[in-house]
């Protein structure tokens, strides 16, 4: 028994060369809660058959690797000697689980349908007797067995068991509890016989598995690649954000150049007198047809001369810069006309016989160009 032990304190060992190739995983990660029932019955001079008792339990399991795993079982055992209770012994255990089918085949990071576990405990147990019969006693147990287990679904969810195990009373206590023999402590006389059937259920982690999950392994050729391919990607990066701060400077100087043309003051408005008639000038904005309200006291000034006149007619010719196409500048020069009669007629109440509204293409009449965005109102008998 003691070599045993030893085997499977050195199998137990052996998680630590197994755990580089799993994912770090949080402390509530691989955890699984289970149930037990079976029988249990004396290991000598017995009946196995005859003399099983009924035993049942629950267990909280938490995978450390895929080697080795901790259970903390609780278990009772049904009229096991003359006793006033219904249960009259219980043993509550830590056990230590070696996979042996990943110890030796190694862990694919999917656990297996079929999965062989050897199993190593110590506890503590409690005998229930009747008061005829002495008190209650309390004794150290341990517990070596096999797993055999069946991991269902395709998330793993469940696992079906079927555990057969010797627990042995360190004190003696199974078997002759008035003279226990205390000088070996693993001796088959105070042993019990144990076969349950288990289900268990484990919560799902952090990574949204129920499993332990591998770290797939890169040999030197494809680090050096992935360490290639991060340092294309790091420099593409850094010629992204060398041309994103050059549009970026790009954007702001033309932000500065239309914000100094917005409060660049219009061009000194022109009146010039032909003959005693007055002629008006009302400028536009680049590619604009709309009047802004810098030109509208302009326009007042035609339709004010023009309702103290109810005899004098009014020709507004629509000009444009030479920048464009020729249609396109032929269309906003007619359209800065209409744009100054439509004002006069909605505003001031001019009648449309009195307005004649003309677009005449490109202007040449400044020197330069940009003041030749105007319309020139010419007002005649």
């Amino acid at each position: 028994m003691k070599k045993i032990c030893l085997v499977l304190v050195l199998m137990m060992g052996a998680f630590c060369a197994k755990a580089q190739v799993i994912e770090s995983s949080r402390l509530w990660d691989n955890w699984s809660i289970g149930l037990r029932a079976g029988g249990i019955t004396p290991l000598t001079h017995s009946a196995i058959i005859k003399n099983m008792r009924p035993a049942f339990g629950l267990e909280i399991n938490k995978q450390l690797t895929p080697v080795f795993g901790l259970s903390a079982q609780g278990m009772a055992a049904v009229n096991f000697m003359p006793s006033a209770n219904a249960i009259d012994a219980t043993d509550i255990s830590l056990i230590g689980r070696v996979n042996l089918m990943n110890l030796f085949g190694g862990y694919s990071g999917t656990p297996r349908v079929f999965e062989l576990e050897a199993l190593l405990g110590a506890g503590w147990l409690r005998y229930f007797r009747n008061a005829g019969l002495g008190p209650d006693q309390n004794a150290l147990s341990s517990r070596v067995g096999l797993n055999f287990n069946f991991n269902l679904g395709e998330s793993k969810a469940w696992t079906l068991s079927l555990r057969p195990a010797i627990a042995y009373d360190m004190e003696g206590g199974f078997r002759d509890l008035e003279n226990p023999m205390k000088d070996d402590k693993f001796n088959a006389n105070h042993a019990m016989f144990e076969l349950t059937a288990g289900i268990a259920y484990h919560f799902k982690t952090s990574s949204g598995d129920r499993y332990l999950s591998a770290v797939k392994a890169f040999d030197q050729g494809q680090i050096d690649d992935m360490n290639a391919s991060i340092n294309s990607l790091r420099n593409e990066l850094n010629d992204k954000e060398s041309a994103l701060d050059a549009a970026k400077r790009k954007a702001d100087a033309l932000q500065q150049e239309l914000t100094n043309c917005q409060n660049k003051p219009a061009p000194a408005q022109q009146v010039v007198e032909k003959a005693g008639v007055p002629e008006t000038i009302v400028t536009f904005r680049q590619n604009r047809s709309t009047v802004d309200n810098s030109q509208l006291p302009n326009v007042e000034r035609v339709g004010t001369y023009l309702k103290n006149h109810p005899n004098m007619k009014v020709t507004i010719k629509g000009y444009a810069s030479p920048e464009g196409p020729a249609e396109v500048n032929a269309r906003i020069a007619q359209a800065r006309a209409e744009a100054v009669k439509k004002i006069l007629v909605k505003k001031y109440g001019i009648d449309e016989s009195r307005i004649s509204a003309e677009g005449q293409g490109v202007g040449d009449m400044f020197s330069k160009p940009d003041w030749n965005r105007v319309s020139i109102c010419t007002i005649a008998e």
